[in-house]
């Protein structure tokens, strides 16, 4: 399951596991569309395309999009921000859809956040690392208590000091269940043997290149790697008090 996630949902479905088992392939027309309208300032070409496995968590020169009916996401590294009420407004509403989700981590550094708005509204939004609030606004929800109350404790390793500031939850796990809640599935682990997991999740795929330096149409964009610009690009922020060894 993939160890870096920065991804935005938009979702108007009642049922969004339903929607994705029910059209295992996205719109690639409708994707490449999105991309575009995100990217104003960039030219967009399409690349190696996936499942969220792998590309759930991209460089900042790609983005991946999964188009169906009622649900879309959008994995880019312009959400992976350490406050997710900075969200730049274009990427909190670009389809008026309902409900807005941001969900993101990184499990290296210790790091998740989440934020949800409804019709463009703000509503809740949070982000941490182990030892670090960086972000919470608004009214907690009723699925967050017991992470707050010490029912899912951060698991140390073997010899691993414990940290006074520690908090009572692992920030990543506490970004999956954010997940779970509101798409109905975790992009880590499985809470029933048929649950939906990341790899049967497919999406498109799009390599950002500066205004007219875009390959030529007879010479396709080389794909992109998951590695490619490592951390720095993704969680570059997230270093000093805030990064976690």
């Amino acid at each position: 399951m993939p160890s870096t996630v920065s991804s935005l949902w938009y979702v108007d479905a009642s049922d969004p596991v339903g929607v994705l088992r029910a059209h295992p392939g996205p719109d690639p027309a409708a994707a490449w569309a999105l991309a575009r309208q995100l990217h104003p300032d960039r030219d967009v070409v399409p690349a190696a395309s996936g499942t969220m496995k792998v590309w759930a968590g991209p460089d900042p020169e790609s983005i991946y999009i999964g188009c169906y009916p009622g649900v879309t996401v959008v994995c880019s590294t312009r959400a992976a921000l350490p406050r997710p009420t900075k969200l730049p407004e274009l990427l909190v509403r670009p389809l008026a859809s309902e409900h807005t989700y941001l969900v993101s981590y990184d499990l290296s550094l210790g790091w998740g956040a989440f934020a949800e708005w409804e019709r463009g509204e703000f509503r809740r939004s949070f982000s941490a690392s182990r030892v670090n609030i960086l972000e919470d606004e608004g009214m907690p929800q009723v699925w967050e208590r017991p992470y707050w109350a010490g029912e899912y404790p951060i698991e140390l390793e073997p010899g691993e000091l414990t940290d006074p500031q520690l908090l009572p939850f692992d920030p990543p796990d506490f970004a999956g269940a954010a997940n779970q809640e509101w798409l109905g599935f975790r992009y880590r682990g499985k809470f029933s043997e048929d649950a939906l997991t990341p790899d049967q999740i497919e999406v498109c795929g799009f390599s950002l290149f500066p205004k007219g330096e875009a390959p030529a149409l007879d010479e396709p964009a080389a794909p992109v790697t998951a590695e490619r610009n490592g951390k720095r690009g993704l969680f570059g922020w997230l270093r000093g008090k805030d990064r976690v060894s």
